[in-house]
C-alpha cells in the first residue's frame, strides 16, 4: 500500500456512508495517534488497539447523530506522498470558519490547527475534518 493515511480515511468515510457502528484499520502508531486526536476531538468514539504483533489493528467506534447522519461529512487528506503540503506557523488557517478541524503533524506530534497556532508551530498539514 503506498499511502497508508488515505486508506485509514477512505476506510473511514466508507464505514459512515453504510452506517457501520465500527471500523477496522491496521495498526501503525501514526494512524493510532491520528485516530486518538479525531476520538479527543469529538469527531470519532472510542479507538482500542486489538490484536498482537503483525495482526495488530485498529478499531474505531463511529459516531452519529440523533437523526443518524454521521458526525464527520468530509474528511479529506491534504498532503500525499506525491506532494506533501508544509504550512509555518503563520499559514496555518482555521477549517471551515473553525467548524472542523485540520490534523498537522508538528515536531511536538500530531496538532490539530487551533493548537499548533497556539503553541506557535507549523508542520506537514495532513487532513481536514467537517
Amino acid at each position: 500500500m503506498s499511502n497508508p493515511i488515505a486508506d485509514m480515511l477512505t476506510r473511514i468515510r466508507n464505514a459512515q456512508a453504510v452506517k457501520h457502528p465500527t471500523v477496522r484499520i491496521p495498526y501503525s502508531k501514526f494512524k493510532f495517534n491520528l485516530a486518538k486526536l479525531l476520538e479527543r476531538e469529538g469527531w470519532i468514539g472510542e479507538v482500542s488497539v486489538q490484536g498482537r504483533k503483525v495482526r495488530k489493528s485498529i478499531l474505531i467506534n463511529l459516531k452519529y447523530d440523533e437523526k443518524g447522519e454521521p458526525i464527520i461529512h468530509e474528511l479529506k487528506q491534504i498532503s500525499r506522498p506525491g506532494q506533501r503540503i508544509y504550512l509555518g506557523k503563520k499559514e496555518i488557517k482555521p477549517v471551515k470558519q473553525g467548524y472542523g478541524i485540520g490534523i498537522i503533524s508538528t515536531p511536538k506530534g500530531l496538532l490539530t490547527d487551533k493548537e499548533a497556532r497556539q503553541k506557535g508551530v507549523g508542520g506537514e498539514m495532513i487532513c481536514e475534518v467537517w
